[in-house]
C-alpha cells in the first residue's frame, strides 16, 4: 500500500491533456494538477519522462490511474497515422504531448450533456457546483480544497429539475435528470457499450435524452476509446472549413464523411489536436490550408500512414 507512485510517461504534456476540453475537473496548484477519479482524489506532477501521482489514502493497485492517463500509449505511433498535411503538422507542433484520457462512461456522458452551447470555463463551473452539492466528499491532502466524487445516476435522479437548474445548467437540467433516471432504473447500462462497433454504440447513446451525435461521439472517444469517433462542434466545423475547404460551402454531413476518410484509424486523436490547436491559435498566425481534397470529400492517404482499421470501442 502506498500513497505515491511514478509512472513512465514519454511525450506527455500533462497540462494540455487536462485542459484541452475532454475533461473538466482538474485544477493546478503549486505545480501539481489535482482531480478526482472515481472516489479517489489524486494530484499529478509532470517530471522529465514520468508523471508522479500522490493520493490522500494508501492505494494497493494503481492500474486505475495508468488506465485513465493511458501512459502506456506510444504517441509516436498515433501521430504517424495522421494525414501529412499543413493543418495537421501545425496542430501536432502546437499540441505535441496531448493524450486522450480514458474516463468513466457515466461521468463523461453527464459532463458532455452539460457542455452543450457552453464554454469550457462555464462547463467547469457547472460541474463543480453539481459535485459539491450532490457528490460524496473524498479525502484530500492537507492544504488542498475540499473535493467530491461525481454524483451517481441514482443521486441525480432524486434531484428535482429546479435543484439541478440551481447548478447553473439551465435547459440541460431535464436532459441530465432524465438520463440519470434511465440509467438508475436499469434501462441503459453504460458498461454494455464496451466492445460494440462504433455505429451501434453511437446509436444506443443517441437514444438517451439530450444526446445528439456530437455528445455521443465525445463519449465514445473519451470514455470508450473508440478512436474512429470524430466529434464535430463549432470549433471543429470552423477548423475543417477554414483549413480544408476555404473556398467551398460544405455541409455538416460532408464534414463527417471527410473526417471518416481523411484522418485515418485514429481520427478522434486528430480531432482533439485540431480542437485544442484552433482554440489556442492566435488570429495573427494564419495557417495555410491543405490542398483541396478529392471530389466526394475523400483524401489520398499518406504513404507513411498506418491505415489498419481500429478495433471496437474500448479495445485499446
Amino acid at each position: 500500500m502506498e500513497t505515491t507512485r511514478t509512472f513512465a510517461a514519454r511525450d506527455y504534456d500533462l497540462a494540455a491533456t487536462l485542459t484541452c476540453g475532454q475533461v473538466f475537473r482538474w485544477h493546478e496548484q503549486d505545480g501539481w494538477w489535482a482531480g478526482v477519479i472515481g472516489n479517489r482524489w489524486v494530484r499529478l506532477r509532470l517530471e522529465p519522462g514520468s508523471i508522479t501521482a500522490e493520493t490522500a489514502l494508501p492505494v494497493a493497485n494503481w492500474e486505475w490511474l495508468a488506465h485513465y492517463l493511458q501512459t502506456h500509449l506510444d504517441l509516436g505511433e498515433v501521430l504517424r497515422t495522421f494525414p501529412d498535411d499543413e493543418p495537421m503538422r501545425a496542430a501536432v507542433a502546437a499540441c505535441y504531448g496531448l493524450h486522450l484520457l480514458r474516463q468513466d462512461p457515466w461521468e463523461c456522458l453527464a459532463s458532455f450533456i452539460l457542455s452543450s452551447n457552453k464554454q469550457i470555463v462555464q462547463i467547469r463551473q457547472i460541474i463543480a457546483l453539481l459535485c459539491e452539492r450532490y457528490g460524496e466528499p473524498v479525502p484530500v491532502l492537507s492544504g488542498w480544497p475540499p473535493a467530491f466524487a461525481f454524483p451517481s445516476p441514482a443521486r441525480l435522479a432524486r434531484a428535482t429539475e429546479a435543484e439541478l437548474r440551481a447548478c447553473k445548467m439551465g435547459f440541460r437540467a431535464p436532459y441530465l435528470r432524465a438520463t440519470a433516471e434511465t440509467i438508475a432504473g436499469g434501462l441503459f447500462e453504460p458498461g454494455r457499450l464496451h466492445g460494440l462497433p462504433a455505429e451501434v454504440a453511437r446509436g444506443e447513446l443517441m437514444k438517451l435524452p439530450g444526446v445528439g451525435r456530437k455528445i455521443a461521439d465525445c463519449v465514445l472517444l473519451f470514455a470508450y476509446g473508440c478512436q474512429s469517433a470524430f466529434p464535430v462542434d463549432v470549433w471543429i466545423m470552423k477548423a475543417l472549413r477554414r483549413l480544408y475547404f476555404p473556398r467551398r460551402r460544405v455541409t455538416l454531413r460532408h464534414l463527417h464523411q471527410f473526417a471518416a476518410t481523411h484522418f485515418g484509424p485514429r481520427a478522434g486523436y486528430a480531432q482533439q489536436y485540431l480542437f485544442h490547436y484552433m482554440r489556442g491559435r492566435s488570429p495573427s498566425r494564419p495557417v495555410r490550408a491543405a490542398s483541396a481534397p478529392d471530389s466526394g470529400c475523400r483524401s489520398r492517404q499518406s504513404r507513411s500512414r498506418n491505415t489498419s482499421a481500429p478495433g471496437p470501442c474500448g479495445a485499446s
